[in-house]
């Protein structure tokens, strides 16, 4: 990946990789990179671990949609893309922070990969996405269901296996 481009990590639902596929493009205003912020909190992360956190912070927002959207499918989706600098904008300054504000829609053609649960999973997300408001609300009963959700590791697809996927 060329200096001046971020691997950002995009949380979506399944109706959404539809509408990627069939528009070619994904409208989303948010998503979790590795920012400043996030090297600053986790100093002793390589940048392995760096983009593992952003990625995960990005399927946790995916539960927040599927808590939003009752009629998509119960499996937490996030859709990593290449994007240049500028396309990016900090959202938030506090320490740790991975979330980033994004310029413009995304190209199909700047997915590199989609990352999707597997069926197995479906039980666990769907009881996670139900605890989403809870859980933001500090009960801790609510917040160990939806870290459940985290048990289940996303599976990798090419940009090609789209169709397989919306």
């Amino acid at each position: 990946m060329p200096d001046n481009q971020l691997r950002v990590y995009v949380p979506a639902t399944l109706p959404a990789l539809g509408a990627l596929r069939r528009d070619g493009q994904l409208a989303v205003d948010a998503a979790h990179t590795v920012t400043p912020a996030l090297r600053e909190w986790y100093v002793e992360g390589d940048e392995e671990e760096l983009e593992y956190v952003a990625f995960t912070r990005a399927a946790q927002e995916s539960l927040r949609l599927l808590h939003d959207d009752p009629t998509a499918p119960r499996r937490r989706v996030v859709v990593s893309v290449d994007l240049p600098a500028d396309a990016v904008k900090r959202a938030v300054a506090e320490l740790g922070s991975s979330s980033v504000a994004l310029v413009g829609p995304i190209a199909l053609a700047s997915v590199a990969a989609v990352h999707v649960d597997g069926d197995e999973a479906t039980d666990d997300v769907t009881a996670a996405a139900d605890a989403v408001p809870q859980a933001a609300a500090g009960d801790p009963d609510a917040q160990f269901v939806v870290d459940g959700a985290e048990d289940h590791e996303l599976e990798w697809y090419d940009v090609s296996e789209l169709d397989l996927l919306s």
